[in-house]
């Protein structure tokens, strides 16, 4: 019997369509209630350098709003890095950024990092905030986020859902295993195995089936769901598939 897998909801699309008209709706905080209410486990949302969803009001309001850990995205940047440490979130995951980026666009380069990533590492730490580096499934990656002393990584699952929607099946197959075969090295070496991107009602459950994995993280599919479910259907339903993966 494999143990239950968390689904964390990523809201920053929420806070995309606010802000494409200005003024405060739909409020992600709202979206962080009804999450709660169906049985999410954890409220994602990525704090970007140009804040063109979630803004710095909205941290603290997701907080007051549930009792839902959350996991705040973050870039590698001190000003970052003083936010996550004034709001103390369950958790804080590093991700690379780009300005001209849409979205996320790969796992961040931890190796290469070290000397960037140590002392935030070890301030967040100190501060019982629980970090995450947001990774390509590769053993150098996770060789880095076991130097650092990371206690979560996150697989960056973004090739697979690509090569899942243009129907290659080889790559498909390819990618999972990756996936799989370094969630199941970071649960030896003591690093609690995470997984987000990209992922869909279409492509989920292999991801899912991972018996190490212990929380998938899951945005853009669901707000765009939500738009002709509602999110309570949205979340439901994902949850469901998941469940029925383990």
């Amino acid at each position: 019997m494999s143990s239950p897998l968390r689904l964390g909801v990523n809201i920053d699309h929420v806070a995309t369509i606010r802000n494409a008209r200005g003024g405060d709706h739909p409020d992600p905080v709202r979206a962080a209630e009804i999450v709660a209410a169906v049985g999410g486990d954890g409220i994602t949302a990525h704090l970007r350098e140009d804040r063109r969803h979630i803004r710095d009001e909205d941290l603290a309001r997701i907080q007051a709003a549930t009792s839902l850990p959350l996991n705040l995205e973050m870039a590698a940047t001190e000003e970052m890095l003083e936010i996550a440490l004034r709001h103390k979130p369950h958790a804080a995951c590093i991700v690379p950024e780009k300005r001209e980026e849409r979205t996320t666009e790969g796992g961040l380069d931890a190796a290469g990092m070290d000397n960037t990533l140590a002392p935030i590492i070890t301030r967040m730490t100190d501060a019982g905030i629980r970090v995450s580096l947001f990774i390509e499934a590769e053993e150098r990656q996770l060789d880095a986020a076991l130097r650092l002393g990371a206690p979560v990584v996150e697989f960056h699952t973004g090739e697979y859902a690509h090569a899942h929607l243009d129907g290659d099946r080889d790559k498909t197959a390819r990618e999972l295993k990756r996936i799989a075969d370094m969630a199941a090295l970071a649960a030896k070496n003591g690093i609690e195995p995470h997984a987000g991107h990209g992922l869909t009602y279409e492509n989920v459950q292999p991801i899912a089936a991972i018996p190490q994995l212990a929380e998938l993280n899951i945005g853009h599919y669901l707000v765009g769901e939500a738009v002709f479910v509602g999110l309570e259907t949205a979340v439901r339903t994902m949850r469901e598939l998941m469940d029925e993966a383990r």
